[in-house]
């Protein structure tokens, strides 16, 4: 069975949840053409086939694509106001941008996509009368640069942004998000809750995406040296993508409102030069090696160097645990690039 495939049918094996708890529900959801949002609604019509799906997209065509018929596309851009007309169990608001060099190219852009995204989302929410909980994907960027003091990081310990930095439009951005689901929380009582993401990565990435894991693969695949524009010693928080969106079914079935999960591997946090070593040496058995090119100045948009270790606890007492490592990570993307290159 190829490695996506097995992974939708692994998600609900030995689960953390209750996959009854979402039979002939429907969900909301936002950013349903991207990584997460789409892994998040194959993996529901599995595990709970009678599921209602109603996805938000911009463009039609590429939603029918990337969905098939595991949804209901509703054209819209999440930056205005829209309109549900039927009533809606779940809301899961995945849609951000998650491109580095737009954060810094198109900062405005950037906020305004996360903080109008939201407050339309939440405004969605408040409506619902009979509204189970709303889910925000939020990001281990939140936290900032840390000091050792605060490591290993739980969800209280927030670090230093600089809101000089273009780049910052956005983690601020997500930060202020995070405010607006909480305010709609504690004054009108919308039931949000919040699931911050380690670097997430797997099988069903797109084969384009320039983010360093599928990066790091496709040099593992090709036979080419993996070229690092930074010295990598920022530590790396990863999730492998099946856990993680165990993790979202996890806060929305036994997650508490007003309240932030952080959905990370904990054993795994590693630093970017030692992610790569490792798929050089290990994943590619050493035909690769690994180079660094690092430019003057920040042209790739890549945040600014962090020590931080995510601590999933909270996560952890609700049930959930992580299964993939980032050695297995990395064999099941890499194996994923030669099955969908076949």
């Amino acid at each position: 069975m190829p490695v996506f495939c097995s992974d939708i049918e692994n998600i609900g094996v030995d689960a953390s949840f209750e996959p009854s708890s979402f039979s002939g529900e429907t969900f909301f959801v936002t950013g349903a053409t991207g990584l997460i949002g789409s892994l998040f609604v194959r993996a529901l019509k599995k595990i709970a086939p009678g599921a209602r799906v109603l996805a938000l997209v911009r463009d039609e065509r590429k939603g029918a694509a990337v969905l098939g018929e595991s949804a209901v596309l509703v054209k819209g851009d999440v930056r205005e106001r829209f309109f549900i007309d039927e009533p809606i169990d779940y809301i899961v608001h995945c849609a951000a941008v998650t491109t580095s060099k737009l954060m810094v190219d198109d900062p405005v852009g950037t906020f305004g996509v996360a903080v109008k995204g939201t407050e339309n989302v939440l405004e969605l929410a408040r409506e619902q009368k009979n509204l189970t909980a709303l889910l925000y994907l939020s990001s281990m960027e939140v936290y900032g640069t840390t000091t050792a003091e605060q490591n290993p990081v739980t969800e209280e310990k927030l670090g230093y942004v600089d809101l000089c930095s273009p780049r910052s439009s956005y983690p601020e951005g997500k930060r202020v998000s995070e405010l607006l689901c909480m305010s709609y929380y504690t004054e009108y009582g919308v039931p949000a809750r919040t699931a911050r993401l380690a670097q997430t990565f797997g099988a069903g990435m797109p084969l384009n995406d320039t983010r360093a894991p599928m990066q790091f693969a496709r040099s593992a695949v090709s036979g080419r040296d993996i070229v690092l524009h930074t010295a990598g010693r920022s530590v790396s928080n990863f999730c492998y993508t099946t856990d993680a969106i165990r993790g979202l079914f996890t806060i929305l079935d036994r997650g508490e409102n007003g309240q932030a999960y952080n959905v990370c591997n904990d054993a795994e946090s590693r630093t970017i030069s030692e992610i790569a070593e490792l798929v050089a040496g290990t994943v590619a058995g050493g035909r690769i090696g690994v180079v660094y090119d690092i430019p003057d100045g920040n042209a790739f948009g890549y945040a600014p160097d962090a020590v931080m270790r995510l601590c999933s606890d909270k996560l952890r007492a609700l049930g959930w645990e992580p299964k993939v490592g980032m050695e297995e990570a990395y064999r099941r993307l890499t194996e994923y690039i030669r099955e969908s290159e076949l």
